[in-house]
């Protein structure tokens, strides 16, 4: 067993007790969970990711609910130590949940939270912002100046891609998919093909709309098509960003034989599940084609890179930073706090996750309601009419 590890105490005399595995963001789900009666204790251990038995320490003989993070493993072991514990409630500070076994919580009859709905305009933000480095190489223009390496313009220095007037590749038109899509056609004048199993038509709607604005300005015209097949949209699309959930379907969705379909020169983005992509087949395909590129936000085995990975002058890498903006990740703690704070009081669960503006508002009380509870109809949680 691990050695009780340290904490911070907010409301020490709070009837229920609330613990986050991590500091999170902000001061408003502190105070929301105090305001109702919690005693919120928070780990202040100086480790990046905790073990299943520092966990189990923070949990002890009596805990009502958990915030934790997407990089714990939340089992068997954790959730049947909070149900002794007396606890029912667990929340992701993340709208994803692939470190949760959710039929374990089932089993002892625990809610699992998420943060849906807060993410996808900073998600979708990353993705382009990685588009342009990728594109325009400004990591290796960056390194190149920072080792005093510039001593004069050259015709041919840091020759990258031009992007107004490409295509634009996406792979799961869900909520950030459209929104990347957006933020690259209207951004960049850029035509688009995508791939999803639904249509995607207000995705459609604004493409068209957008191509009759610029055609009637005297500007070529934006297009859109819906591709058949992913590996329609491989070979066509100068910049491709990958948008999909992970399961088995999807696993490994871009390996060497797909990646040899890409142009030469193509680019591709990954801020969705980084076993998407075989990164040992894409380290060896940007070693035989170093004007293809990559940025990406997420890794096979993170917080690992696959061996050379870590070398490629033609990859642009970041830490799992997509929702990584003040508001977004304020939100995201305020949601998680919510979700455990909804099922500890009884409160029913929010009828739309995507829809958590009310949750947000710092100006008026948040519903009486969970905002999103991945696993409400196996618990029998009912529904909010709010």
């Amino acid at each position: 067993m691990a050695k009780p590890v340290s904490i911070e105490v907010w409301n020490p005399s709070g009837k229920y007790r609330v613990i986050s595995t991590k500091p999170m963001p902000g001061t408003r789900w502190i105070r929301l969970l105090t305001d109702q009666d919690c005693r919120v204790e928070i780990c202040t251990l100086k480790k990046t990711i905790l073990s299943v038995e520092d966990i189990v320490a923070l949990i002890g003989d009596r805990c009502d609910g958990v915030i934790g993070q997407l990089t714990e493993d939340w089992g068997e072991v954790l959730f049947s130590a909070l149900s002794r514990a007396g606890g029912r409630a667990f929340s992701n500070m993340a709208v994803g949940y692939n470190n949760v076994d959710v039929e374990a919580a089932n089993k002892y009859g625990v809610a699992v939270g998420n943060t849906p709905g807060v993410l996808t305009e900073t998600t979708a933000e990353l993705a382009a912002s990685l588009s342009l480095a990728a594109a325009r190489r400004i990591v290796e223009a960056d390194e190149f100046m920072r080792a005093g390496l510039y001593d004069g313009w050259l015709p041919n220095l840091f020759v990258g891609n031009l992007l107004k007037g490409q295509t634009v590749g996406v792979i799961g038109a869900g909520r950030i998919g459209s929104a990347y899509a957006r933020m690259m056609v209207e951004g960049f004048k850029m035509n688009l093909i995508y791939y999803d199993l639904y249509q995607a038509t207000r995705l459609e709607k604004f493409v068209t709309a957008y191509g009759q604005f610029l055609k009637a300005n005297g500007e070529q015209p934006v297009t859109w098509k819906r591709a058949s097949s992913m590996d329609e949209v491989l070979q066509e699309a100068d910049l491709i960003s990958l948008h999909p959930i992970l399961d088995k379907t999807t696993y490994h969705l871009i390996n060497k034989e797909r990646l040899s379909n890409m142009k030469k020169e193509a680019i591709l983005i990954n801020c969705s599940r980084g076993p998407v992509v075989d990164e040992v087949a894409l380290v060896e395909h940007l070693k035989v084609n170093p004007m293809f590129r990559v940025g990406l936000d997420v890794f096979e085995d993170e917080p690992h890179m696959k061996p050379g990975l870590a070398d490629m002058k033609n990859a642009v890498v970041v830490p799992h930073i997509a929702s990584a903006s003040k508001w977004t990740r304020e939100g995201m703690a305020t949601l998680a706090a919510l979700n455990v704070l909804g099922k500890i009081k009884g409160y029913p669960v929010w009828s739309n996750p995507n829809n958590v503006e009310p949750f947000l508002n710092e100006n008026s009380p948040p519903p009486a309601a969970s905002p999103s509870i991945v696993n409400a109809k196996a618990i029998g949680l009912t529904a909010s009419k709010l």
